[in-house]
């Protein structure tokens, strides 16, 4: 929205500095923080009273967060995705196709995940929407998204896919890359979900990330950088930098009552938004692959609950404690902040490893 202002540069010089790409890019990060601040206190009171006990605890989870996590509200997604929304259509082009397309991921999926807290909440129990149904709707969505951002793009990235630390290798997918894209999408934002089980742990390694795609979409997007690393031009995408900058602002945000002991939870409302986020921003930059390192994180707490079942049900014993794999440590006896700041390392080191294909081609 304030975009347009730069269109007033001629009457006043003062107005192009809405322009610039990182001048609002750091807008919207200080615009979430902010709303997060301002929101949060009254949300989070509100989703108390509503909620009364708060979200359900598994039982068969570790039993130590049926005492220690009983009564924290859940939805604090909420709080994410209306600072998230707010500052992007306050300091994103509202032009951009790519704005809207990865907008359209991130609401879909929010809805989702709220209705799944809602009926968590409501019946109180930790089942909510059937796990077949969920995937089905995020397939939908994740379809046409990729659909959308594939035919956004030219030639000859149109349904290929780029592979890391090769300057001009494209496999071409063509048509078939819709149901690739939707695989990216719905993957990232369901290990996300699984992730999501401590106080922390999850928000962090996505801020992670999204700082990590902010460059890599502002430099795909920029055609003399884009020439100078080798990169895939992408025309467009470097506006999703105001969008992941709102997402690390809400993120920051959010941490503020997410950290130990949470005063709130995201639930599945902030967790399979933005694992979705992080899945379309990659298809839309063409580095699909980039984001499993990346997002190296989400990938292992995905591969160790998928594991887990495989062998359970083949043999009928389990390679871990309890998953996701948080939880197998927790078994271990390691304490719940070391965990979570040691996955925070883990992600740290990822995004730099993701960083490095870049450069290095």
């Amino acid at each position: 929205m304030l975009y347009f202002l730069a269109t007033l540069s001629q009457a006043s010089p003062v107005f192009n500095v809405f322009r610039y790409l990182t001048f609002r890019t750091g807008g919207a990060v200080l615009t979430a923080v902010f709303l997060s601040f301002v929101i949060g206190p009254g949300l989070i009171r509100w989703l108390k009273v509503r909620q009364g006990k708060g979200q359900p605890i598994r039982a068969e989870g570790p039993q130590r967060h049926i005492i220690e996590k009983q009564g924290t509200p859940t939805m604090g997604g909420l709080l994410i995705l209306v600072s998230l929304v707010l500052s992007t259509l306050l300091w994103a082009d509202l032009t951009n196709a790519y704005v809207w397309a990865v907008m359209m991921v991130t609401l879909a999926f929010g809805f989702l995940g709220f209705a799944d807290d809602y009926l968590k909440v409501s019946k109180r129990s930790a089942d909510g929407i059937s796990g077949r149904k969920k995937l089905l709707f995020q397939f939908l969505v994740a379809g046409v998204a990729a659909a959308w951002l594939m035919r956004l793009q030219m030639e000859p990235l149109t349904g290929a896919v780029a592979v890391p630390f090769f300057k001009e290798v494209l496999i071409q997918l063509g048509w078939f890359f819709v149901a690739f894209g939707a695989f990216v999408i719905v993957g990232s934002s369901n290990t996300v979900n699984l992730t999501d089980g401590l106080d922390g742990l999850a928000i962090v390694p996505v801020m992670i990330a999204a700082a990590t795609f902010l460059l890599i979409a502002y430099l795909v997007g920029n055609v003399r950088f884009a020439d100078y690393l080798q990169l895939h031009y992408v025309a467009g995408t470097g506006e999703l930098a105001v969008l992941l900058g709102a997402l690390i602002g809400a993120g920051l945000g959010f941490l503020w009552y997410n950290a130990p002991p949470a005063m709130v939870f995201m639930g599945d409302t902030g967790s399979l938004a933005l694992g979705g986020v992080l899945g379309a921003v990659a298809v839309a930059t063409k580095h699909e692959i980039v984001l499993a390192i990346v997002g190296g994180l989400f990938v292992m707490e995905g591969l160790s609950v998928m594991i887990q079942v495989v062998s359970y049900k083949m043999t009928g014993k389990r390679v871990f404690r309890m998953a996701p794999i948080h939880h197998h440590f927790e078994q271990l006896g390691w304490r719940e902040p070391t965990i979570v700041i040691r996955f925070w390392i883990i992600a740290v080191i990822l995004s730099l490893i993701g960083l490095s294909t870049l450069k290095l081609r």
